[in-house]
């Protein structure tokens, strides 16, 4: 197998610690400018995704992240703010880091290099043919991540990724791979840079694009969104507002009555 991880090949610029801190940010910047058109050359591959992965929830299945450091803490954040946004349930859409929470705030030495622990880590929460297992990982090498894909192969469970080299055993291990391929990064081998970005990005793309397809917003209204604070708490009143000829008073208590905006829309409806 020909494979070569462009993310560890040499920066193109040369004496970053010469640099002013103008020409430092301009030229992350300029890199910075090319990821999304890297994550365009994948749509065909993140579609195929995503239609694997909302077939499998309507199936009743989960979403599982796996990921070791950067790219396992991304998953995790996504994972995080998916009920809040879509008022889905907490265990809807999951993120596991190699070397358990902990590895969230610190590194734990050598978590992602046991290729076992992640079959473990999903048994865990019952792993079963209905969920969805979304490997990533920029290098596209991590054993804890590839592992965790191999097993869940073995046992009939739908596996993807998000790596950003071209050709690595991840991709080639993942039944749903997805490869954004951005480059050397401004800091040689920093993949936290593009590569994270690049990872933010697709990740966006399938858990919005997911919840979408589920019908969890309306328009382009969280119409099931979490009501935790006092900010969203007026989004909901503007967004009955927007649905229904009430006063701001009227769809507080509305609100307040029914418990989302939904719910307050479909009810006052009826």
């Amino acid at each position: 197998m020909t494979f070569t991880k462009t993310t560890e090949q040499s920066s193109k610029y040369e004496h970053l610690e010469k640099m002013s801190v103008q020409e430092l940010l301009t030229n992350i910047n300029n890199e910075d400018k090319t990821v999304p058109y890297a994550v365009e050359k994948a749509l065909p591959q993140i579609e195929a995704l995503v239609e694997q992965t909302v077939a499998n929830l309507k199936l009743g299945g989960r979403i599982f992240y796996i990921g070791a450091g950067t790219s396992g803490r991304l998953g995790v954040v996504d994972a995080s703010e998916c009920p809040p946004t879509f008022g889905v349930p907490f265990d809807l859409v999951n993120g596991i880091i190699a070397g358990g929470d902990t590895a969230i705030r610190r590194a734990v030495e050598n978590a992602e290099d046991n290729s076992t622990q992640a079959w473990i880590d999903l048994q865990a929460h019952n792993i079963n043919s209905n969920d969805i297992v979304i490997g990533i990982a920029a290098s596209g090498t991590t054993p804890y991540v590839i592992g965790g894909l191999e097993t869940c192969n073995e046992n009939n469970i739908a596996t993807g990724c998000i790596t950003c080299n071209a050709g690595s055993p991840l991709a080639l291990t993942a039944k749903f791979p997805v490869e954004v391929v951005v480059g050397p990064e401004f800091v040689t081998g920093s993949s936290r840079m593009k590569a994270g970005t690049a990872q933010k990005l697709v990740l966006n793309m399938i858990s919005t694009a997911s919840m979408i397809q589920l019908g969890k917003v309306k328009g382009n209204k969280m119409v099931d969104m979490q009501l935790s604070n006092i900010k969203l708490v007026d989004r909901g009143v503007k967004m009955i507002m927007g649905e229904i000829a009430v006063s701001y008073e009227e769809a507080s208590e509305l609100l307040k009555k029914y418990g989302s905006v939904r719910n307050a829309v479909d009810n006052y409806k009826k």
